[in-house]
């Protein structure tokens, strides 16, 4: 796997756990609102990190640090996923990986070789709107379903959160979203920030996009308590 970025240490990105975060690049989706935009559109040009480096930097810490997170980009896309995942299992280190849910079938292998703890799966709206919140007009959300549906039936601990925006979220959205996933282990809804690297800033006729206040996150939230175990905010300062 190409590394393209490495935060050495996070308190948030592992929820319970001292970690740190490596990134890799390309994406399948083209969500307006990632803050990512050089990895997801220009990856090819972003600088990258040896794997001997990280590896000896995750040595280094052993005692410090307790998990890595591996993110992107879309991480599951990356040749060489599992066999890197492996030797960061070989260390001691939990892994928490984030994923689009696009690649099913790597969920189920990573799963199945024990090679995660803890998998946060971003759900970037309600099937309905899936399409215009990923940038692609004729997503199919197939692999999405397929990716939730193993999650909440795999054993191992996971999460689904959303980015919200106003301009592609509304009350409507997470009814429906609460609905489809009904009965899931963890729901976070993320405060859209409109700053950074935006995907939508390389677009030929970029949308703006703003964020919702507290007190209208905290109504949507109200939606989806009734259909999961726990839901939260992030975010939000």
């Amino acid at each position: 796997m190409t590394i393209h970025g490495l935060t050495k240490l996070t308190l948030l990105d592992y929820p319970g756990h001292i970690a740190c975060t490596v990134f890799s690049g390309h994406c399948n989706l083209r969500c307006p609102f990632c803050h990512n935009a050089p990895l997801v559109l220009f990856p090819d040009t972003q600088p990258q990190l040896a794997k001997d480096e990280f590896f000896a930097f995750l040595k280094k810490r052993r005692g410090t640090l307790e998990g890595v997170c591996v993110t992107g980009g879309e991480p599951t896309l990356a040749p060489g996923l599992l066999s890197f995942l492996e030797e960061i299992k070989a260390l001691g280190y939990l892994v928490k990986l984030d994923t689009n849910g696009t690649n099913p079938a790597l969920l189920r292998q990573a799963t199945a070789a024990g090679l995660v703890d803890y998998i946060a799966m971003d759900i970037k709206s309600s099937p309905s709107r899936y399409a215009e919140a990923v940038g692609i007009p004729d997503f199919c959300t197939d692999t999405v379903k397929e990716s939730a549906n193993f999650l909440m039936h795999a054993g191992i601990p996971y999460e689904f959160r959303t980015t919200v925006v106003r301009e592609l979220h509304n009350a409507a959205t997470f009814s429906e979203i609460g609905e489809w996933l009904h009965g899931a282990s963890a729901c976070y809804l993320q405060a859209f920030q409109p700053e950074g690297d935006l995907v939508c800033h390389f677009q030929k006729t970029p949308t703006p996009l703003t964020g919702y206040t507290a007190a209208e996150l905290n109504v949507f939230l109200s939606l989806l308590t009734p259909h999961f175990n726990k839901v939260g905010l992030r975010g939000i300062s």
